[in-house]
């Protein structure tokens, strides 16, 4: 009988042994990072009462949110697709790169041109890592040497008889699509997303798959549309005279009176944009749902890092304005999700105010891959370990007029508020901790003195914040866009007090 014990204590210590070994090589095993970006997309779908109380179908990145560390509280470098995304995978801050706006001289940015500036693609091609970029990833700045596939994003042609709103032409337009889903080009990302995916590797992966949706146009699927009928849709909270208490400079950011924003409330389609949104939304998480899915079933999903994340805001009236380009709550929120294996536990929420900047060093730390030493972002681990960790807000946003590129806007958000800096006597202050909305500034108000004093001197300064670089566009355009923007600034000159 004894020897009958020894025997099955010593196959249990055995089992047990081999048990740990496996455990030891999976903690080993290389990670792989799964990084999905969705351009315009809004954090409505976080279901937040203080920012928006309608129905958000996105079971999918709800999901993913529940699965790891969802920081609520997550902000753009800039509030627009190329400086963000240029910000974020390079890890330069706008405030250093001189980047802040769409149609910037890029190739002109000295910081950029260094040798030691990696992209995120870079960091894990050098790594030992195969790379694999579907959609839209970067905009305007990329080092394209580092992938091993990389193919961008497609516009989806506009449907017959656009635009289908009857408000402007261009990409300020939504509709039903006349293909079929498996046509669109966001389709077509996510199936190499996922093909690749379904195969075989023998080296660790970065696999970045990124939506041109919810961008504008929104033309998407009837069935989308539907799941949102018109009686159901709930608008977002507008204050009439919002723009009255802002600084000039503040007042001329936003599209304004005569703007898309007006004639979209003017018009009575302020519900069906919002649907056309709604519906976009829910068909980019469709997307997205999809490559989880087929990560769940392939060999990688227990050693796959996966980070969801949105270039910047939206607004879909607040302030007077329509889509980004905003240093306000609307413009600069984003979505920032992360699930990690062996780091973060499900259900876990981060009230932080964080950077998209943090992602760069995150993903190094994580993969155990040396970052550059120049990176502004710093590294959310701490939190994805446990969320509620103390945190210095990273949360800064920068900005400049796309036609006169004379001065950085800079913003900072903050347990104490929101701080906004465009001239030397041009601020805001917003205590949002009672003013979600920010509908009123504070910056005149003595009893805030203090603490916009402590802002103030976390954003860096005009002599230390890099001056953005020239525009890009033809002389026309530059005196189309400047023009635009003074006009607007007479017109609210002359406008009689609400």
């Amino acid at each position: 009988m004894k020897s009958k014990s020894r025997i099955k204590n010593g196959l249990a210590l055995l089992l047990l042994v081999c048990l740990s070994a496996t455990v030891s090589v999976a903690a080993e095993k290389p990670m792989n990072v799964l990084m999905l970006i969705a351009d315009d997309l809004n954090p409505w779908l976080l279901e937040n009462p203080q920012r928006y109380t309608g129905k958000v179908i996105s079971p999918k990145l709800k999901g993913l949110a529940e699965s790891g560390v969802n920081f609520k509280y997550a902000y753009t470098a800039a509030p627009v697709c190329s400086p963000s995304r240029t910000a974020f995978f390079s890890g330069v801050a706008p405030w250093k790169s001189g980047i802040y706006n769409n149609a910037q001289t890029i190739n002109k940015s000295e910081p950029l041109k260094q040798d030691a500036v990696l992209s995120l693609a870079g960091l894990f091609k050098k790594g030992g890592y195969d790379t694999f970029g579907y959609g839209k990833i970067t905009h305007g700045w990329d080092q394209k040497a580092h992938w091993n596939e990389h193919v961008g994003h497609k516009r989806d042609p506009s449907p017959p008889g656009a635009p289908l709103a009857g408000l402007s032409g261009g990409e300020q337009d939504w509709g039903p699509i006349h293909l079929n889903e498996e046509q669109m080009n966001d389709t077509g990302g996510a199936n190499k997303a996922i093909a690749i995916l379904e195969q075989k590797h023998e080296k660790p992966f970065f696999l970045a798959y990124g939506s041109f949706n919810p961008h504008m146009p929104w033309y998407v699927p009837q069935k989308y549309f539907d799941m949102y009928p018109l009686d159901q849709i709930v608008l977002p909270e507008l204050k009439a005279d919002d723009l009255d208490d802002l600084p000039p400079l503040a007042r001329a950011v936003s599209d304004g009176v005569g703007g898309f924003a007006d004639k979209v409330l003017k018009s009575g389609k302020h519900k069906e944009a919002v649907q056309a949104y709604l519906a976009t939304t829910t068909y980019v998480d469709t997307q997205m749902g999809r490559v989880l899915d087929a990560l769940e079933k392939s060999p990688y999903k227990d050693n796959t890092i996966v980070v969801f994340l949105t270039d910047h805001g939206f607004h879909l009236g607040e302030k007077l304005h329509w889509q980004k380009t905003t240093l306000w709550e609307e413009g600069t929120h984003t979505l920032l999700m992360f699930r990690a294996p062996g780091f973060t536990q499900a259900g876990g929420v981060s009230e932080r105010f964080v950077s998209l900047l943090d992602i760069y060093p995150t993903l190094a730390e994580l993969c155990k891959l040396t970052p550059p030493a120049y990176l502004d972002g710093r590294s959310l681990v701490p939190l994805l370990k446990d969320p509620k960790a103390p945190w210095e807000s990273t949360a800064m946003t920068g900005l400049c007029d796309k036609g006169k590129t004379d001065l950085a806007y800079i913003s900072i958000r903050h347990e104490l508020g929101r701080y906004t800096r465009y001239g030397a006597k041009e601020e805001e202050f917003y205590d949002t901790t009672k003013d979600a909305h920010e509908w009123t500034n504070q910056i005149a108000n003595p009893a805030y003195a203090a603490t916009v004093n402590k802002l103030r001197a976390l954003v860096p300064s005009f002599e230390t914040a890099a001056k953005p670089l020239p525009s890009a566009l033809t002389p026309e355009r530059r005196e189309t866009q400047t023009g635009k923007k003074e006009k607007k600034r007479d017109e609210k000159k002359t406008e009689s007090p609400k």
